[in-house]
C-alpha cells in the first residue's frame, strides 16, 4: 500500500538549448555561473565576461549542436527519466519528479514555482551527477537554495551515488551490451571517459576526481573484464590547466600500444547530450579512424536503464526512510 505522504523529487541536470537559436543565451547562462566564472571583482565582470565568451563560442558550439540534429536532446532524455523513476516509486509512495536544468529550460526558479504549487510532503534534491563536484552538484544545489528561500518545504539532498551497487550494475550492464559488438576472441580496450574539471577545483579538495576513479575501478571489479581500461577526461574550455589525461591523447596512446578496438565509456554522463553525441561519437570517432583503429564503439549512456531507475528510486526511498515507511 502506498504511503500517504506525499515525496517530490527534483532531478538535477546540466541542461542544453533545445534549438540553435537557443545556443548563445544556453553559453551566457553557463559562463554566469559564479561557480565556473570566478575571481576578484568577478562579480561586477562577470555579465560583461559571460556576454563576451559566449559570443565568441556560439558559432563554433552551434555547429556542435546543428551535427547532432539541431539542439540537445539532454532535457526529453531527463524528462523520460523523471517519469520512469515517478513510476517507479509510485510502486510504494505517493510521489512527484520534476526536472530542474542549471543553464536552460526548465530553470531551477520554473521548478521552484511548481514545487510550491505542489506543496509535497518531503522533498528530495537529487543531482544526476554520480560523482560530485562544485561545479555540477554544487553549483545546482547553490542555485535550488538561491532560488527556494521562501518555499517552506525541508528538503534532503542526495550529494553523490559514484559506488552506488545499482549505479554500478547499470553501467555494468551497459558495457556489456556495448562489448557484444566486437568480434569473438578480439576484446576491445577500454577508455572510461569523463567530464574534465579545472585543476585548480581539484587542488582546492574537490572530490570529483577521486569518485571517478572509484567508479572506474568498481565498475571493472564488478564486470570482471580482463580488458585493458584506463580513465581519461574530455570537454576542456580555455587554456588553463585542466583534469587530464585528454580524451584524444588517450586515444593515441592506446593505439600506439598497439590495440586495434576500442570501447568508450561516458562515465561521468547518465544522458546522452553534445559531449556524448559529438565530442565521442563524431570527433573521437574521426581520431580513431584517423589513428588506424579497426573498430571504434561508445557506450549508451544510462538513460532510462531500469537499473539506473532503481538505483534512483532507492536513493530517494532510502533519503526518506526516517520518515516514510516503505
Amino acid at each position: 500500500m502506498a504511503d500517504k505522504r506525499s515525496i517530490g523529487v527534483v532531478l538535477f541536470q546540466l541542461g542544453g538549448p533545445d534549438s540553435l537559436d537557443a545556443v548563445e543565451p544556453f553559453l551566457v547562462n553557463l559562463f554566469s555561473d559564479p561557480d565556473i566564472i570566478d575571481f576578484p571583482f568577478a562579480r561586477l565582470a562577470r555579465p560583461t565576461l559571460a556576454k563576451l565568451v559566449a559570443r565568441n563560442r556560439a558559432g563554433k558550439v552551434r555547429h556542435h549542436y546543428k551535427e547532432v540534429g539541431g539542439g540537445s536532446p539532454i532535457r526529453e532524455l531527463t524528462e523520460r527519466q523523471a517519469r520512469a523513476l515517478e513510476q517507479e516509486l509510485g510502486r510504494t509512495v505517493e510521489a512527484r519528479v520534476w526536472v530542474a536544468m542549471r543553464y536552460w529550460h526548465p530553470l531551477t526558479e520554473e521548478v521552484v514555482r511548481a514545487v510550491a504549487a505542489a506543496h509535497p510532503d518531503e522533498l528530495v534534491l537529487l543531482p544526476l551527477y554520480p560523482q560530485y563536484s562544485k561545479v555540477t552538484t554544487g553549483s545546482s544545489l547553490k542555485e535550488w537554495e538561491r532560488r527556494s528561500k521562501s518555499l517552506g518545504i525541508a528538503a534532503r539532498t542526495v550529494g553523490e551515488f559514484h559506488r552506488h551497487p545499482l549505479y554500478l550494475d547499470a553501467m555494468a550492464e551497459r558495457i556489456n551490451q556495448a562489448l557484444e559488438r566486437f568480434p569473438a576472441g578480439q576484446p576491445p580496450a577500454l577508455v572510461f571517459s569523463a567530464h574534465g574539471v579545472p585543476l585548480s577545483v581539484i587542488e582546492s579538495g574537490d572530490p570529483y576526481c577521486r569518485q571517478t576513479e572509484e567508479t572506474v575501478a568498481l565498475a571493472l571489479r564488478r564486470g570482471g573484464w580482463s580488458n585493458p581500461a584506463q580513465l581519461c577526461y574530455q570537454s576542456r574550455v580555455g587554456p588553463g590547466r585542466w583534469t587530464e589525461p585528454m580524451l584524444h591523447t588517450t586515444l593515441q596512446n592506446v593505439r600506439a600500444s598497439g590495440a586495434r578496438r576500442v570501447l568508450v565509456v561516458p562515465v561521468s554522463f547518465v544522458t546522452e547530450h553534445i559531449e556524448t553525441l559529438y565530442e565521442i561519437d563524431i570527433e573521437a570517432r574521426e581520431q580513431a579512424e584517423k589513428l588506424g583503429f579497426e573498430q571504434f564503439e561508445v557506450m549508451p549512456a544510462l538513460n532510462d536503464s531500469p537499473k539506473f531507475i532503481a538505483c534512483l528510486a532507492d536513493l530517494v526511498l532510502k533519503s526518506v526512510a526516517a520518515t516514510v515507511s516503505c
